[in-house]
């Protein structure tokens, strides 16, 4: 057997191709709907996917929050903003408690996670943050206020984030989802009211979990190159009436 010089070591290692590691994306509120569809969208695409359950990241705790950061020992490139909480009721009905649990878990834990993810993000110079908004945070109705006031507030957070972190290449969108059909959607909803919101849309149906997964996963991957501190409204054209 012929030695191998180092000449021609160099030279074989040189056609050996190049093994690019799989990003790795954080998707929070992945065991059902929308969520379990970002996570599957991503996972499909070959992406490492993060996705803690309640019992490992408590969103309505902050120190839940910065202890599960404090843990993570690996590079996280896109974080998902997607849980969140809808309490349904009157403002003259609503307790100081509630407020500020939904203030926590639909605001503050994002704002957390992005805040503790974004250095690293920024010293790799590439990143993505994708913060689930929804329709709520551009309109409202009655009952809606803590869901209607968190949501628009991560908006606000949003274009904030693009500004500050757009340098090192680290874009930053929301979503807004309308009417879609999940298992959530069918549990709180009679079928006849179901039918009612497809009659509030111009397409005439409900969105499926899929197609809001597609427009989250464009914005957050290296599909998109330009595109930051906008809010993405995908709600089958129900606010454009």
């Amino acid at each position: 057997m012929a030695l191998q010089t180092g000449r021609d070591r160099q030279k074989s290692v040189s056609h050996c191709p190049m093994i690019t590691p799989a990003k790795t994306v954080l998707v929070t509120g992945a065991a059902r709907g929308i969520g379990r569809a970002i996570a599957a969208v991503y996972a499909e695409s070959g992406w490492r996917v993060l996705a803690p359950t309640r019992a490992e990241l408590d969103l309505s705790s902050t120190g839940s929050v910065t202890a599960w950061l404090a843990r993570l020992t690996e590079p996280v490139d896109v974080l998902v903003n997607n849980a969140g909480e809808n309490p349904v009721g009157p403002i003259a009905d609503l307790t100081l408690e509630k407020w500020e649990r939904n203030l926590t878990v639909n605001l503050t834990a994002p704002m957390l996670l992005a805040q503790g993810l974004a250095p690293g993000m920024r010293a790799r110079r590439w990143g993505r943050v994708v913060n689930i908004s929804s329709i709520f945070g551009l309109v409202s109705r009655a009952g809606r206020a803590p869901y209607a006031a968190t949501k628009a507030g991560l908006i606000g957070f949003t274009r904030t984030a693009a500004l500050e972190w757009g340098a090192e290449n680290v874009l930053v969108n929301a979503v807004c989802p309308g009417y879609v059909e999940t298992d959530l959607t069918h549990q709180n909803n009679t079928p006849e009211q179901i039918k009612a919101m497809c009659g509030l849309l111009p397409l005439g149906r409900l969105g499926q979990p899929e197609e809001i997964a597609r427009a989250v996963y464009f914005l957050g991957s290296d599909q998109n190159t330009f595109i930051t501190g906008q809010t993405l409204v995908a709600d089958g054209g129900f606010t454009i009436q």
